[in-house]
């Protein structure tokens, strides 16, 4: 929300200075994102007096012009401007200057082999309009010499950050009005308000308001015998400095109210109006060209403004072109209308419209300032375009039980400053704060319970903390003192829960092992998030998403990291290690949300650079994806050793180069694996990748325990025992089942079994290999004697024969 310090000295009479105005809105809640001061990019122009303007002797659209700048020394200026003639007086910005419009400093150069000192400015070149066809040209008794800044006087533009809950403050008369509560000024004598006018003549049309059409009420008037031509300076100055474009005057008088009092209003030219005009439903097929000379089609869920012909508009949105005033139109009809925040901000949403009327409809406006408004611009209107005005016409009813009927009312007790925000308030200081709101209290000061009669610009008040929250910004909130928490006596209990240590615990390991954290968004494509549903229910997707790409939440977080891969290859980067610990989101039964938290590791392109030693670079590969993933499983304290390698990774992955971790035959703690080459084209990735998926929420935890988690550490006593133990077992038997059994074999003993050695040659008959286990024993309270190492040893033979394995002779 932007707007001038004299626009807002138009609502309260102040001395503040710029700085102090500044200060005291972030004081209470109104965030001032920046100040400017137009006249400050105008130093070093001066008004200048043109003495002669003589053809320049190498170009025929050039003149060489003799300047009086104020100094008695007449410069020489070269000058393109058609305008350009002796006895001008206008802008010189002079060498060492700096041009508002494109930031070039001025110097003294030749232009055609002629000395210019300095430049003749147009008004687009000092940013105070799109005119460049000629210099500005200033009233001949302009003072000479004089800065231009100066002359122009200093306005300077405040710039808010207005939040959603404060719909008043969208006009300048809301910023105003908290500025007088905290008595940084007082309401002027003179300011605007609306005059009742009299008609000139019987309202001339018809106009009405459909049920349930997301219009409450349309206030209409017809003014007839306009002249609309260009808006008078003052008015295109004021919306000038806000960023907005003057067009004509009936449409900047409608732009002035949408700032000055958070009134959006419409003007239709009548001549193009063709029967009544009504509020109501869309319907199929119907559609408009709005003022931003976009097509839109509507739908039976928006609020229309319609006559017999075609759609005038959205309602409270954007209106139509067709019916759009021009220099032509002398007879205009001006809407006032109120409707509801919620049709109008999902049918903004629904076209993608941003308006400034829009951004005022939704949050809510006052609905009792109709009558106000339309009369004060039905005058402006009157002073800058002529004609005669109607008897008004109101369409439309106030809700039922709401304003004006019931007006909303808070009970309020005084105490609930001090408990709720810590600061003790007189009580008739906060009567008096929330007077100066607009807020009125019914009962008298020494009752104990205030009924506040909440007023109708503040749709954001519903509850005494609301109140609590007025008196507090007005009064101070730099008064509210700094009080520490309580703190219990001791040591500080730990607050992390066991997911949040896992999670840490986690981060780290992988950092460790050399992958970066990558952090991506939670929604993804839908084509991105299709390809890793794997028909879980189907996505969560985004009604209203930010753009498309960010429309489905994300069921796995691969695809965000083979985006982040794909961004980082494409930039050059040979290998990638990635990780990621967040939420994947499924659909539940019934159509439920299902949270479930993930680890995701992507290694991409080059594991192995390329040297003399190595050779050529060597790429990741499954093996790669399992070692992470066992090495992370094992950090979150999940069994490593009793987990099974199965198949069925999913869709994604390459069939014969990819595998689950299993805990069972059903729970699936990881997936792993090269991903699939058709895959990879749908991401637009050359380099292959390899990756681990590690479901966190799939492990069980430890009977009485909520997740697995590691004792402290105590190294036994004795030393262990290793043997070795070589088997003949068939061809196509994993060697991972062999070495699950053999650790099986006598869980009290043994500690741990590994795969050494896999021959298949000279001495192992056809259709059999010769896997070589190194087992360790680790002894409890004594020794192992002979007898109790060929008991173990016979355990893992009959273990091994189970799945047929026979040691090897």
């Amino acid at each position: 929300m932007k707007f001038t310090l004299s626009w807002l000295k138009d609502h309260i009479d102040t001395d503040a200075s710029v700085a102090e105005i500044a200060r005291t809105l972030n004081a209470i809640g109104l965030e001032v994102e920046g100040v400017e001061d137009p006249a400050e990019r105008l130093a070093g122009f001066r008004i200048a007096k043109v003495l002669t303007a003589d053809r320049h002797p190498d170009a025929d659209k050039l003149q060489v012009l003799s300047v009086d700048a104020g100094d008695g020394r007449p410069l020489q200026v070269v000058c393109g401007a058609p305008n350009a003639r002796a006895g001008l007086v206008g802008v010189l910005g002079l060498p060492g200057t700096v041009v508002p419009a494109n930031g070039m400093v001025l110097k003294v150069a030749a232009v055609r082999g002629v000395e210019s000192n300095g430049m003749m400015c147009s008004s687009r070149e000092l940013e105070l309009g799109d005119d460049h066809a000629g210099i500005i040209e200033l009233p001949a008794d302009a003072p000479v010499g004089t800065a231009y800044a100066d002359y122009v006087g200093s306005d300077p533009v405040f710039d808010i950050s207005v939040t959603p809950n404060r719909p008043d403050c969208m006009g300048v008369n809301g910023i105003a009005r908290d500025l007088i509560a905290v008595k940084l000024g007082m309401p002027p004598l003179n300011a605007p308000g609306g005059k009742v006018i009299a008609g000139d003549f019987p309202f001339p049309m018809k106009i009405a308001v459909e049920p349930d059409s997301g219009c409450h009420i349309f206030w209409g008037r017809v003014i007839r015998g306009v002249k609309n031509g260009s808006s008078p300076q003052w008015l295109q100055d004021r919306l000038k400095a806000v960023g907005l474009r003057p067009i004509s005057a009936l449409v900047d008088v409608t732009n002035f109210f949408s700032l000055d009092q958070a009134r959006p209003l419409h003007v239709y030219d009548m001549a193009k109006l063709s029967g009544p005009v009504v509020a109501r439903r869309g319907r199929e097929g119907e559609g408009f060209r709005a003022l931003n000379d976009k097509e839109y089609t509507v739908t039976p869920d928006d609020c229309v403004i319609a006559d017999d012909a075609r759609v005038l508009g959205l309602g409270g949105v954007m209106g139509g072109e067709r019916s759009g005033v021009t220099e032509a139109t002398t007879d205009v009809l001006l809407e006032c209308a109120w409707f509801d925040p919620e049709w109008i901000g999902a049918t903004g949403r629904r076209h993608g419209i941003s308006s400034d009327a829009r951004a005022r409809f939704e949050r809510g406006i006052d609905p009792m300032q109709l009558s106000v408004v339309i009369e004060t611009a039905a005058q402006m209107i009157l002073e800058l375009c002529g004609g005669e005005a109607s008897e008004p016409r109101i369409a439309g009813k106030f809700p039922d039980g709401g304003y004006p009927e019931t007006p909303k009312i808070v009970p309020y007790r005084t105490e609930m400053a001090l408990k709720l925000g810590g600061v003790e308030i007189e009580r008739q200081e906060q009567r008096n704060i929330l007077g100066r709101l607009g807020f009125i209290a019914e009962d008298s000061i020494e009752a104990e319970v205030w009924n506040i009669i909440v007023p109708t610009w503040r749709p954001d008040v519903d509850g005494w903390a609301d109140l609590v929250e007025e008196v507090i910004r007005i009064h101070g909130l730099d008064k509210v003192a700094s009080v520490p928490l309580p703190r219990a006596d001791g040591v500080a209990k730990p607050t992390a829960t066991p997911a949040q240590k896992l999670e840490r615990r986690l981060r780290r390991a992988a950092a460790a092992r050399g992958s970066h954290e990558a952090v991506t968004w939670s929604f993804l494509p839908e084509a991105d998030a299709n390809a890793f549903s794997d028909g879980n229910g189907g996505l969560w997707t985004l009604s209203n998403p930010i753009s498309e790409d960010m429309k489905a939440m994300r069921p796995s977080l691969l695809p965000g990291l083979l985006g982040a891969a794909k961004r980082n290859l494409d930039r050059g980067a040979a290998g990638l290690r990635l990780f990621e610990i967040g939420r994947r989101y499924l659909r539940g039964e019934g159509g439920s949300s299902d949270e479930r938290l993930s680890l995701a590791v992507v290694l991409a392109g080059e594991k192995q650079a390329r040297g003399w030693a190595a050779g050529k670079a060597a790429s990741f590969d499954a093996f790669d994806a399992k070692a992470e993933a066992l090495a992370l499983l094992a950090e979150a304290g999940a069994p490593v050793d009793n987990l099974q390698v199965a198949g069925e990774a999913g869709p994604q992955f390459h069939p014969g180069q990819s595998a689950t971790l299993r805990l069972g035959p059903k729970n699936v703690l990881a997936r792993f694996g090269m991903l699939h080459p058709a895959l990879l084209r749908q991401f637009d990735i050359d380099a292959p990748v390899a990756v681990a998926e590690l479901f966190l929420d799939a492990m069980p935890g430890k009977k009485g325990s909520t997740t697995f988690a590691r004792s402290s550490y105590a190294p036994p006593a004795l030393q262990a025992v290793t043997r070795d133990f070589a088997f003949l077992v068939p061809a196509d038997l994993p060697a991972g089942d062999l070495v699950r059994v053999v650790r099986g074999a006598d869980k009290a003993n043994i500690v741990s079994a590994r795969l050494f050695d896999d021959f298949r040659g000279a001495g192992v008959p056809e259709g059999q290999k010769s896997l070589a286990v190194e087992v360790t024993l680790q002894p409890r309270e004594k020794a192992y004697t002979t007898p109790d190492l060929y008991a173990i040893a016979i355990s893992i033979q009959d273990a091994a024969e189970k799945i047929g394995a026979f040691l090897r002779a």
